[in-house]
């Protein structure tokens, strides 16, 4: 393992170091050193707060800005933040009007988040919570509650924090934060295994010339292990996968609107997210879908993985009117 690391096993502590030098006019810390808040104020209105495990950047703290999330909870190398550092994010950024915690599907993410909130009624301080569980791979959907968390949290920021800013009610940025998790789904496709810098190998395996679909930000079991594929037949794969999910309740064909979003999973090159990108708007050019709003890059990786996931929001006026809002923040920028 060829790494930029001190001691792996401080690399959170150093990384939060660095990420609060660099970004001084997006955040600062609070008390708790794993409860990272926005500079921008919430009094008067509804805080946003989200979090999760490191190393996923710019998942979950690149999205701690203005018009996206308010605090985030952060944990250490893909592992939940403890119900501590929620409630300490939950009360640093408390605006008097609740909190709406935004956050994926993953089993210690659920625990400690309702601990939190549990403690949190305690101190008289309301938190409402929407769970994002977007990727169809992870399970069917007749079993949707059990589906992961992984691209579409972005956009469940973009849509929570937009509405937050609005002045809207607690009751109203959970509304809409949940419909825009109902309304998409991902699908990703895994390349090369990702490496824990306190393990120093990876921490599970794709063999040369395959790719797995559907694979999970931490080497979770996909759908299926297939021969390597060109872009095409990736983002074929990809967009029948997404696709064919929404058949079940939201159908999209010709004449709908759509938001595309690209995520790489930390070591893809940009050039080969942008080749993908275009293969899915042939096929969805195809279909008669028009593609209202797009995002390439990397939004939520798993450190050193090489591979992408395509997510598909259906939009109506009002999610249209949240994703474009303009947010600033270091994982995401938009005018």
């Amino acid at each position: 393992m060829q790494r930029i690391l001190n001691n792996p096993d401080n690399i959170v502590e150093e990384m939060l170091e660095g990420f609060l030098k660099a970004h001084p006019d997006l955040v600062e810390a609070t008390d708790n050193p794993r409860a990272v808040k926005s500079v921008y104020p919430t009094q008067g209105r509804v805080a946003v707060v989200t979090g999760g495990g490191s190393g996923h950047k710019p998942a979950f703290i690149g999205f701690c800005g203005e018009n996206l999330c308010d605090g985030i909870a952060v944990g250490e190398i893909c592992s939940s933040p403890t119900a501590k550092a929620f409630l300490d994010t939950f009360t640093a950024v408390d605006g008097g009007k609740g909190v709406a915690c935004l956050y994926g599907n993953y089993s210690g993410d659920n625990m400690n988040v309702k601990m939190a909130v549990k403690m949190a009624k305690k101190q008289g301080l309301t938190v409402k919570t929407v769970v994002c569980n977007d990727d169809v791979a992870s399970a069917p959907f007749a079993e949707r509650e059990k589906r992961r968390g992984i691209a579409a949290e972005m956009i469940m920021y973009k849509c929570g924090g937009a509405m937050a800013a609005t002045g809207a009610d607690l009751d109203e940025v959970i509304r809409v934060a949940q419909k825009s998790v109902d309304w998409s789904r991902s699908a990703g496709i895994g390349l090369t295994p990702c490496t824990l810098p306190a393990v120093g190998h990876p921490n599970f395996e794709i063999k040369e010339g395959t790719m797995e679909v559907g694979v999970g930000p931490h080497g979770e079991p996909g759908m299926e292990v297939r021969p390597l594929e060109t872009a095409a037949g990736m983002a074929k794969i990809m967009t029948d996968v997404v696709l064919g999910d929404f058949e079940n309740d939201l159908p999209i064909g010709d004449g709908d609107e759509i938001c595309v979003l690209i995520n790489g999973m930390g070591a893809t090159p940009l050039n080969e997210l942008y080749v993908l990108y275009n293969e899915v708007t042939k096929l969805m050019k195809e279909k008669g879908i028009s593609v209202y709003r797009s995002y390439v890059g990397n939004y939520l990786t798993s450190m050193d993985m090489m591979g992408a996931s395509l997510t598909v929001t259906k939009l109506d006026d009002e999610l249209k009117k949240m994703l474009d809002t303009p947010v600033y923040s270091m994982g995401l920028r938009q005018k």
